[in-house]
């Protein structure tokens, strides 16, 4: 079902068909905010009020030319000059490939670090996203050279990789705040843990490094046995709520959300938007077949 799913995301003859059900675009816009940065700003009010920090995320992958890549990059910009003249207290989250890394890690880096040095005049932080293994040394290539001139940059570390201790403890040692997930692309046996049983374990293991560290990371799941071994380690390390945070994506387990929010620990939420939100769309039902079935029972009804 997962890899049927993420085939279907790169279909836009399959989009364009489920558009026409309503329960397909209602689904949709629970996960996603909105095509519009309007839309992503009114979401981060709304989350705000309610005591949890937020992250947006323009959504777009995989560009194909320089000038697309100079486009979105300015795109980001303008994000970023909005939500500070809107006084919209946000971090922005950045794919490398939409800035260009399938067209040079060169090109790629200069245009990440223009975004990152406007970001920093502006008092905010650029999370670098992680992708799929292909990209995974260059990303991290990329990330700890723009570190080295703006340190108001962070990456991402997908526990399901076997090479991510590996990863945790050079960006450690480099002082690059981390998001650690479980990870959501499709990879082979050779460079990624299948069962999940495995990944869970490791996911453990790199939260204690990261939270043992000092240094501020973001816990990013939705998984209530990786929240509840975060809030015991910390208990047992006195390491205070304040030296970390718990990170999930807009939509899912919104009552969690709003539960840790209560109970004092730092929350984030990231709110995705744009006009290609349909493939983000497509690997959030690959990880929750709950939805699927909705949407299969609903798609008949009025």
């Amino acid at each position: 079902m997962r890899a049927l799913l993420l085939f279907l995301s790169r279909q836009e003859s399959f989009k364009n068909f489920m558009l026409r059900f309503k329960i397909f675009r209602r689904t949709a816009w629970r996960f996603v905010a909105g095509e519009k940065i309007e839309d992503a700003i009114r979401a981060a009010r709304e989350l705000q009020l309610q005591g949890i920090r937020t992250t947006m995320d323009l959504l777009g992958e995989n560009t194909h030319s320089e000038e697309d890549a100079l486009r979105v990059a300015e795109e980001i910009i303008g994000l970023l000059d909005r939500a500070h003249a809107e006084k919209v207290d946000c971090n922005v989250s950045v794919k490398p490939t939409q800035v260009g890394l399938d067209l040079g890690t060169d090109f790629c880096r200069q245009n990440l670090l223009r975004i990152v040095r406007h970001a920093a005049g502006l008092g905010g932080f650029i999370r670098i996203d992680m992708e799929d293994s292909s990209t995974t040394q260059r990303t991290l290539d990329i990330v700890c050279g723009v570190h080295d001139s703006c340190e108001n940059v962070g990456t991402v570390i997908q526990a399901y990789l076997y090479r991510s201790e590996k990863d945790v403890r050079l960006l450690i040692e480099k002082g690059i705040g981390i998001r650690l997930c479980k990870g959501a692309y499709l990879e082979p046996a050779s460079v990624a843990f299948k069962k999940k049983r495995d990944t869970d374990a490791n996911y453990v293991k790199l939260m204690q490094l990261l939270l043992e560290s000092g240094a501020y990371h973001g816990i990013a799941t939705h998984d209530e046995a990786m929240i509840d071994a975060t809030k015991q380690f910390a208990r047992a390390r006195n390491i205070p709520v304040d030296r970390f945070e718990f990170q999930m994506l807009y939509g899912i387990r919104r009552d969690l959300q709003m539960q840790l929010a209560h109970e004092e620990y730092r929350m984030r939420t990231y709110i995705p938007y744009g006009a290609r939100w349909f493939p983000y769309f497509m690997r959030r039902l690959a990880e929750r077949p709950a939805n699927v079935m909705f949407i299969a029972r609903n798609l008949l009804k009025k």
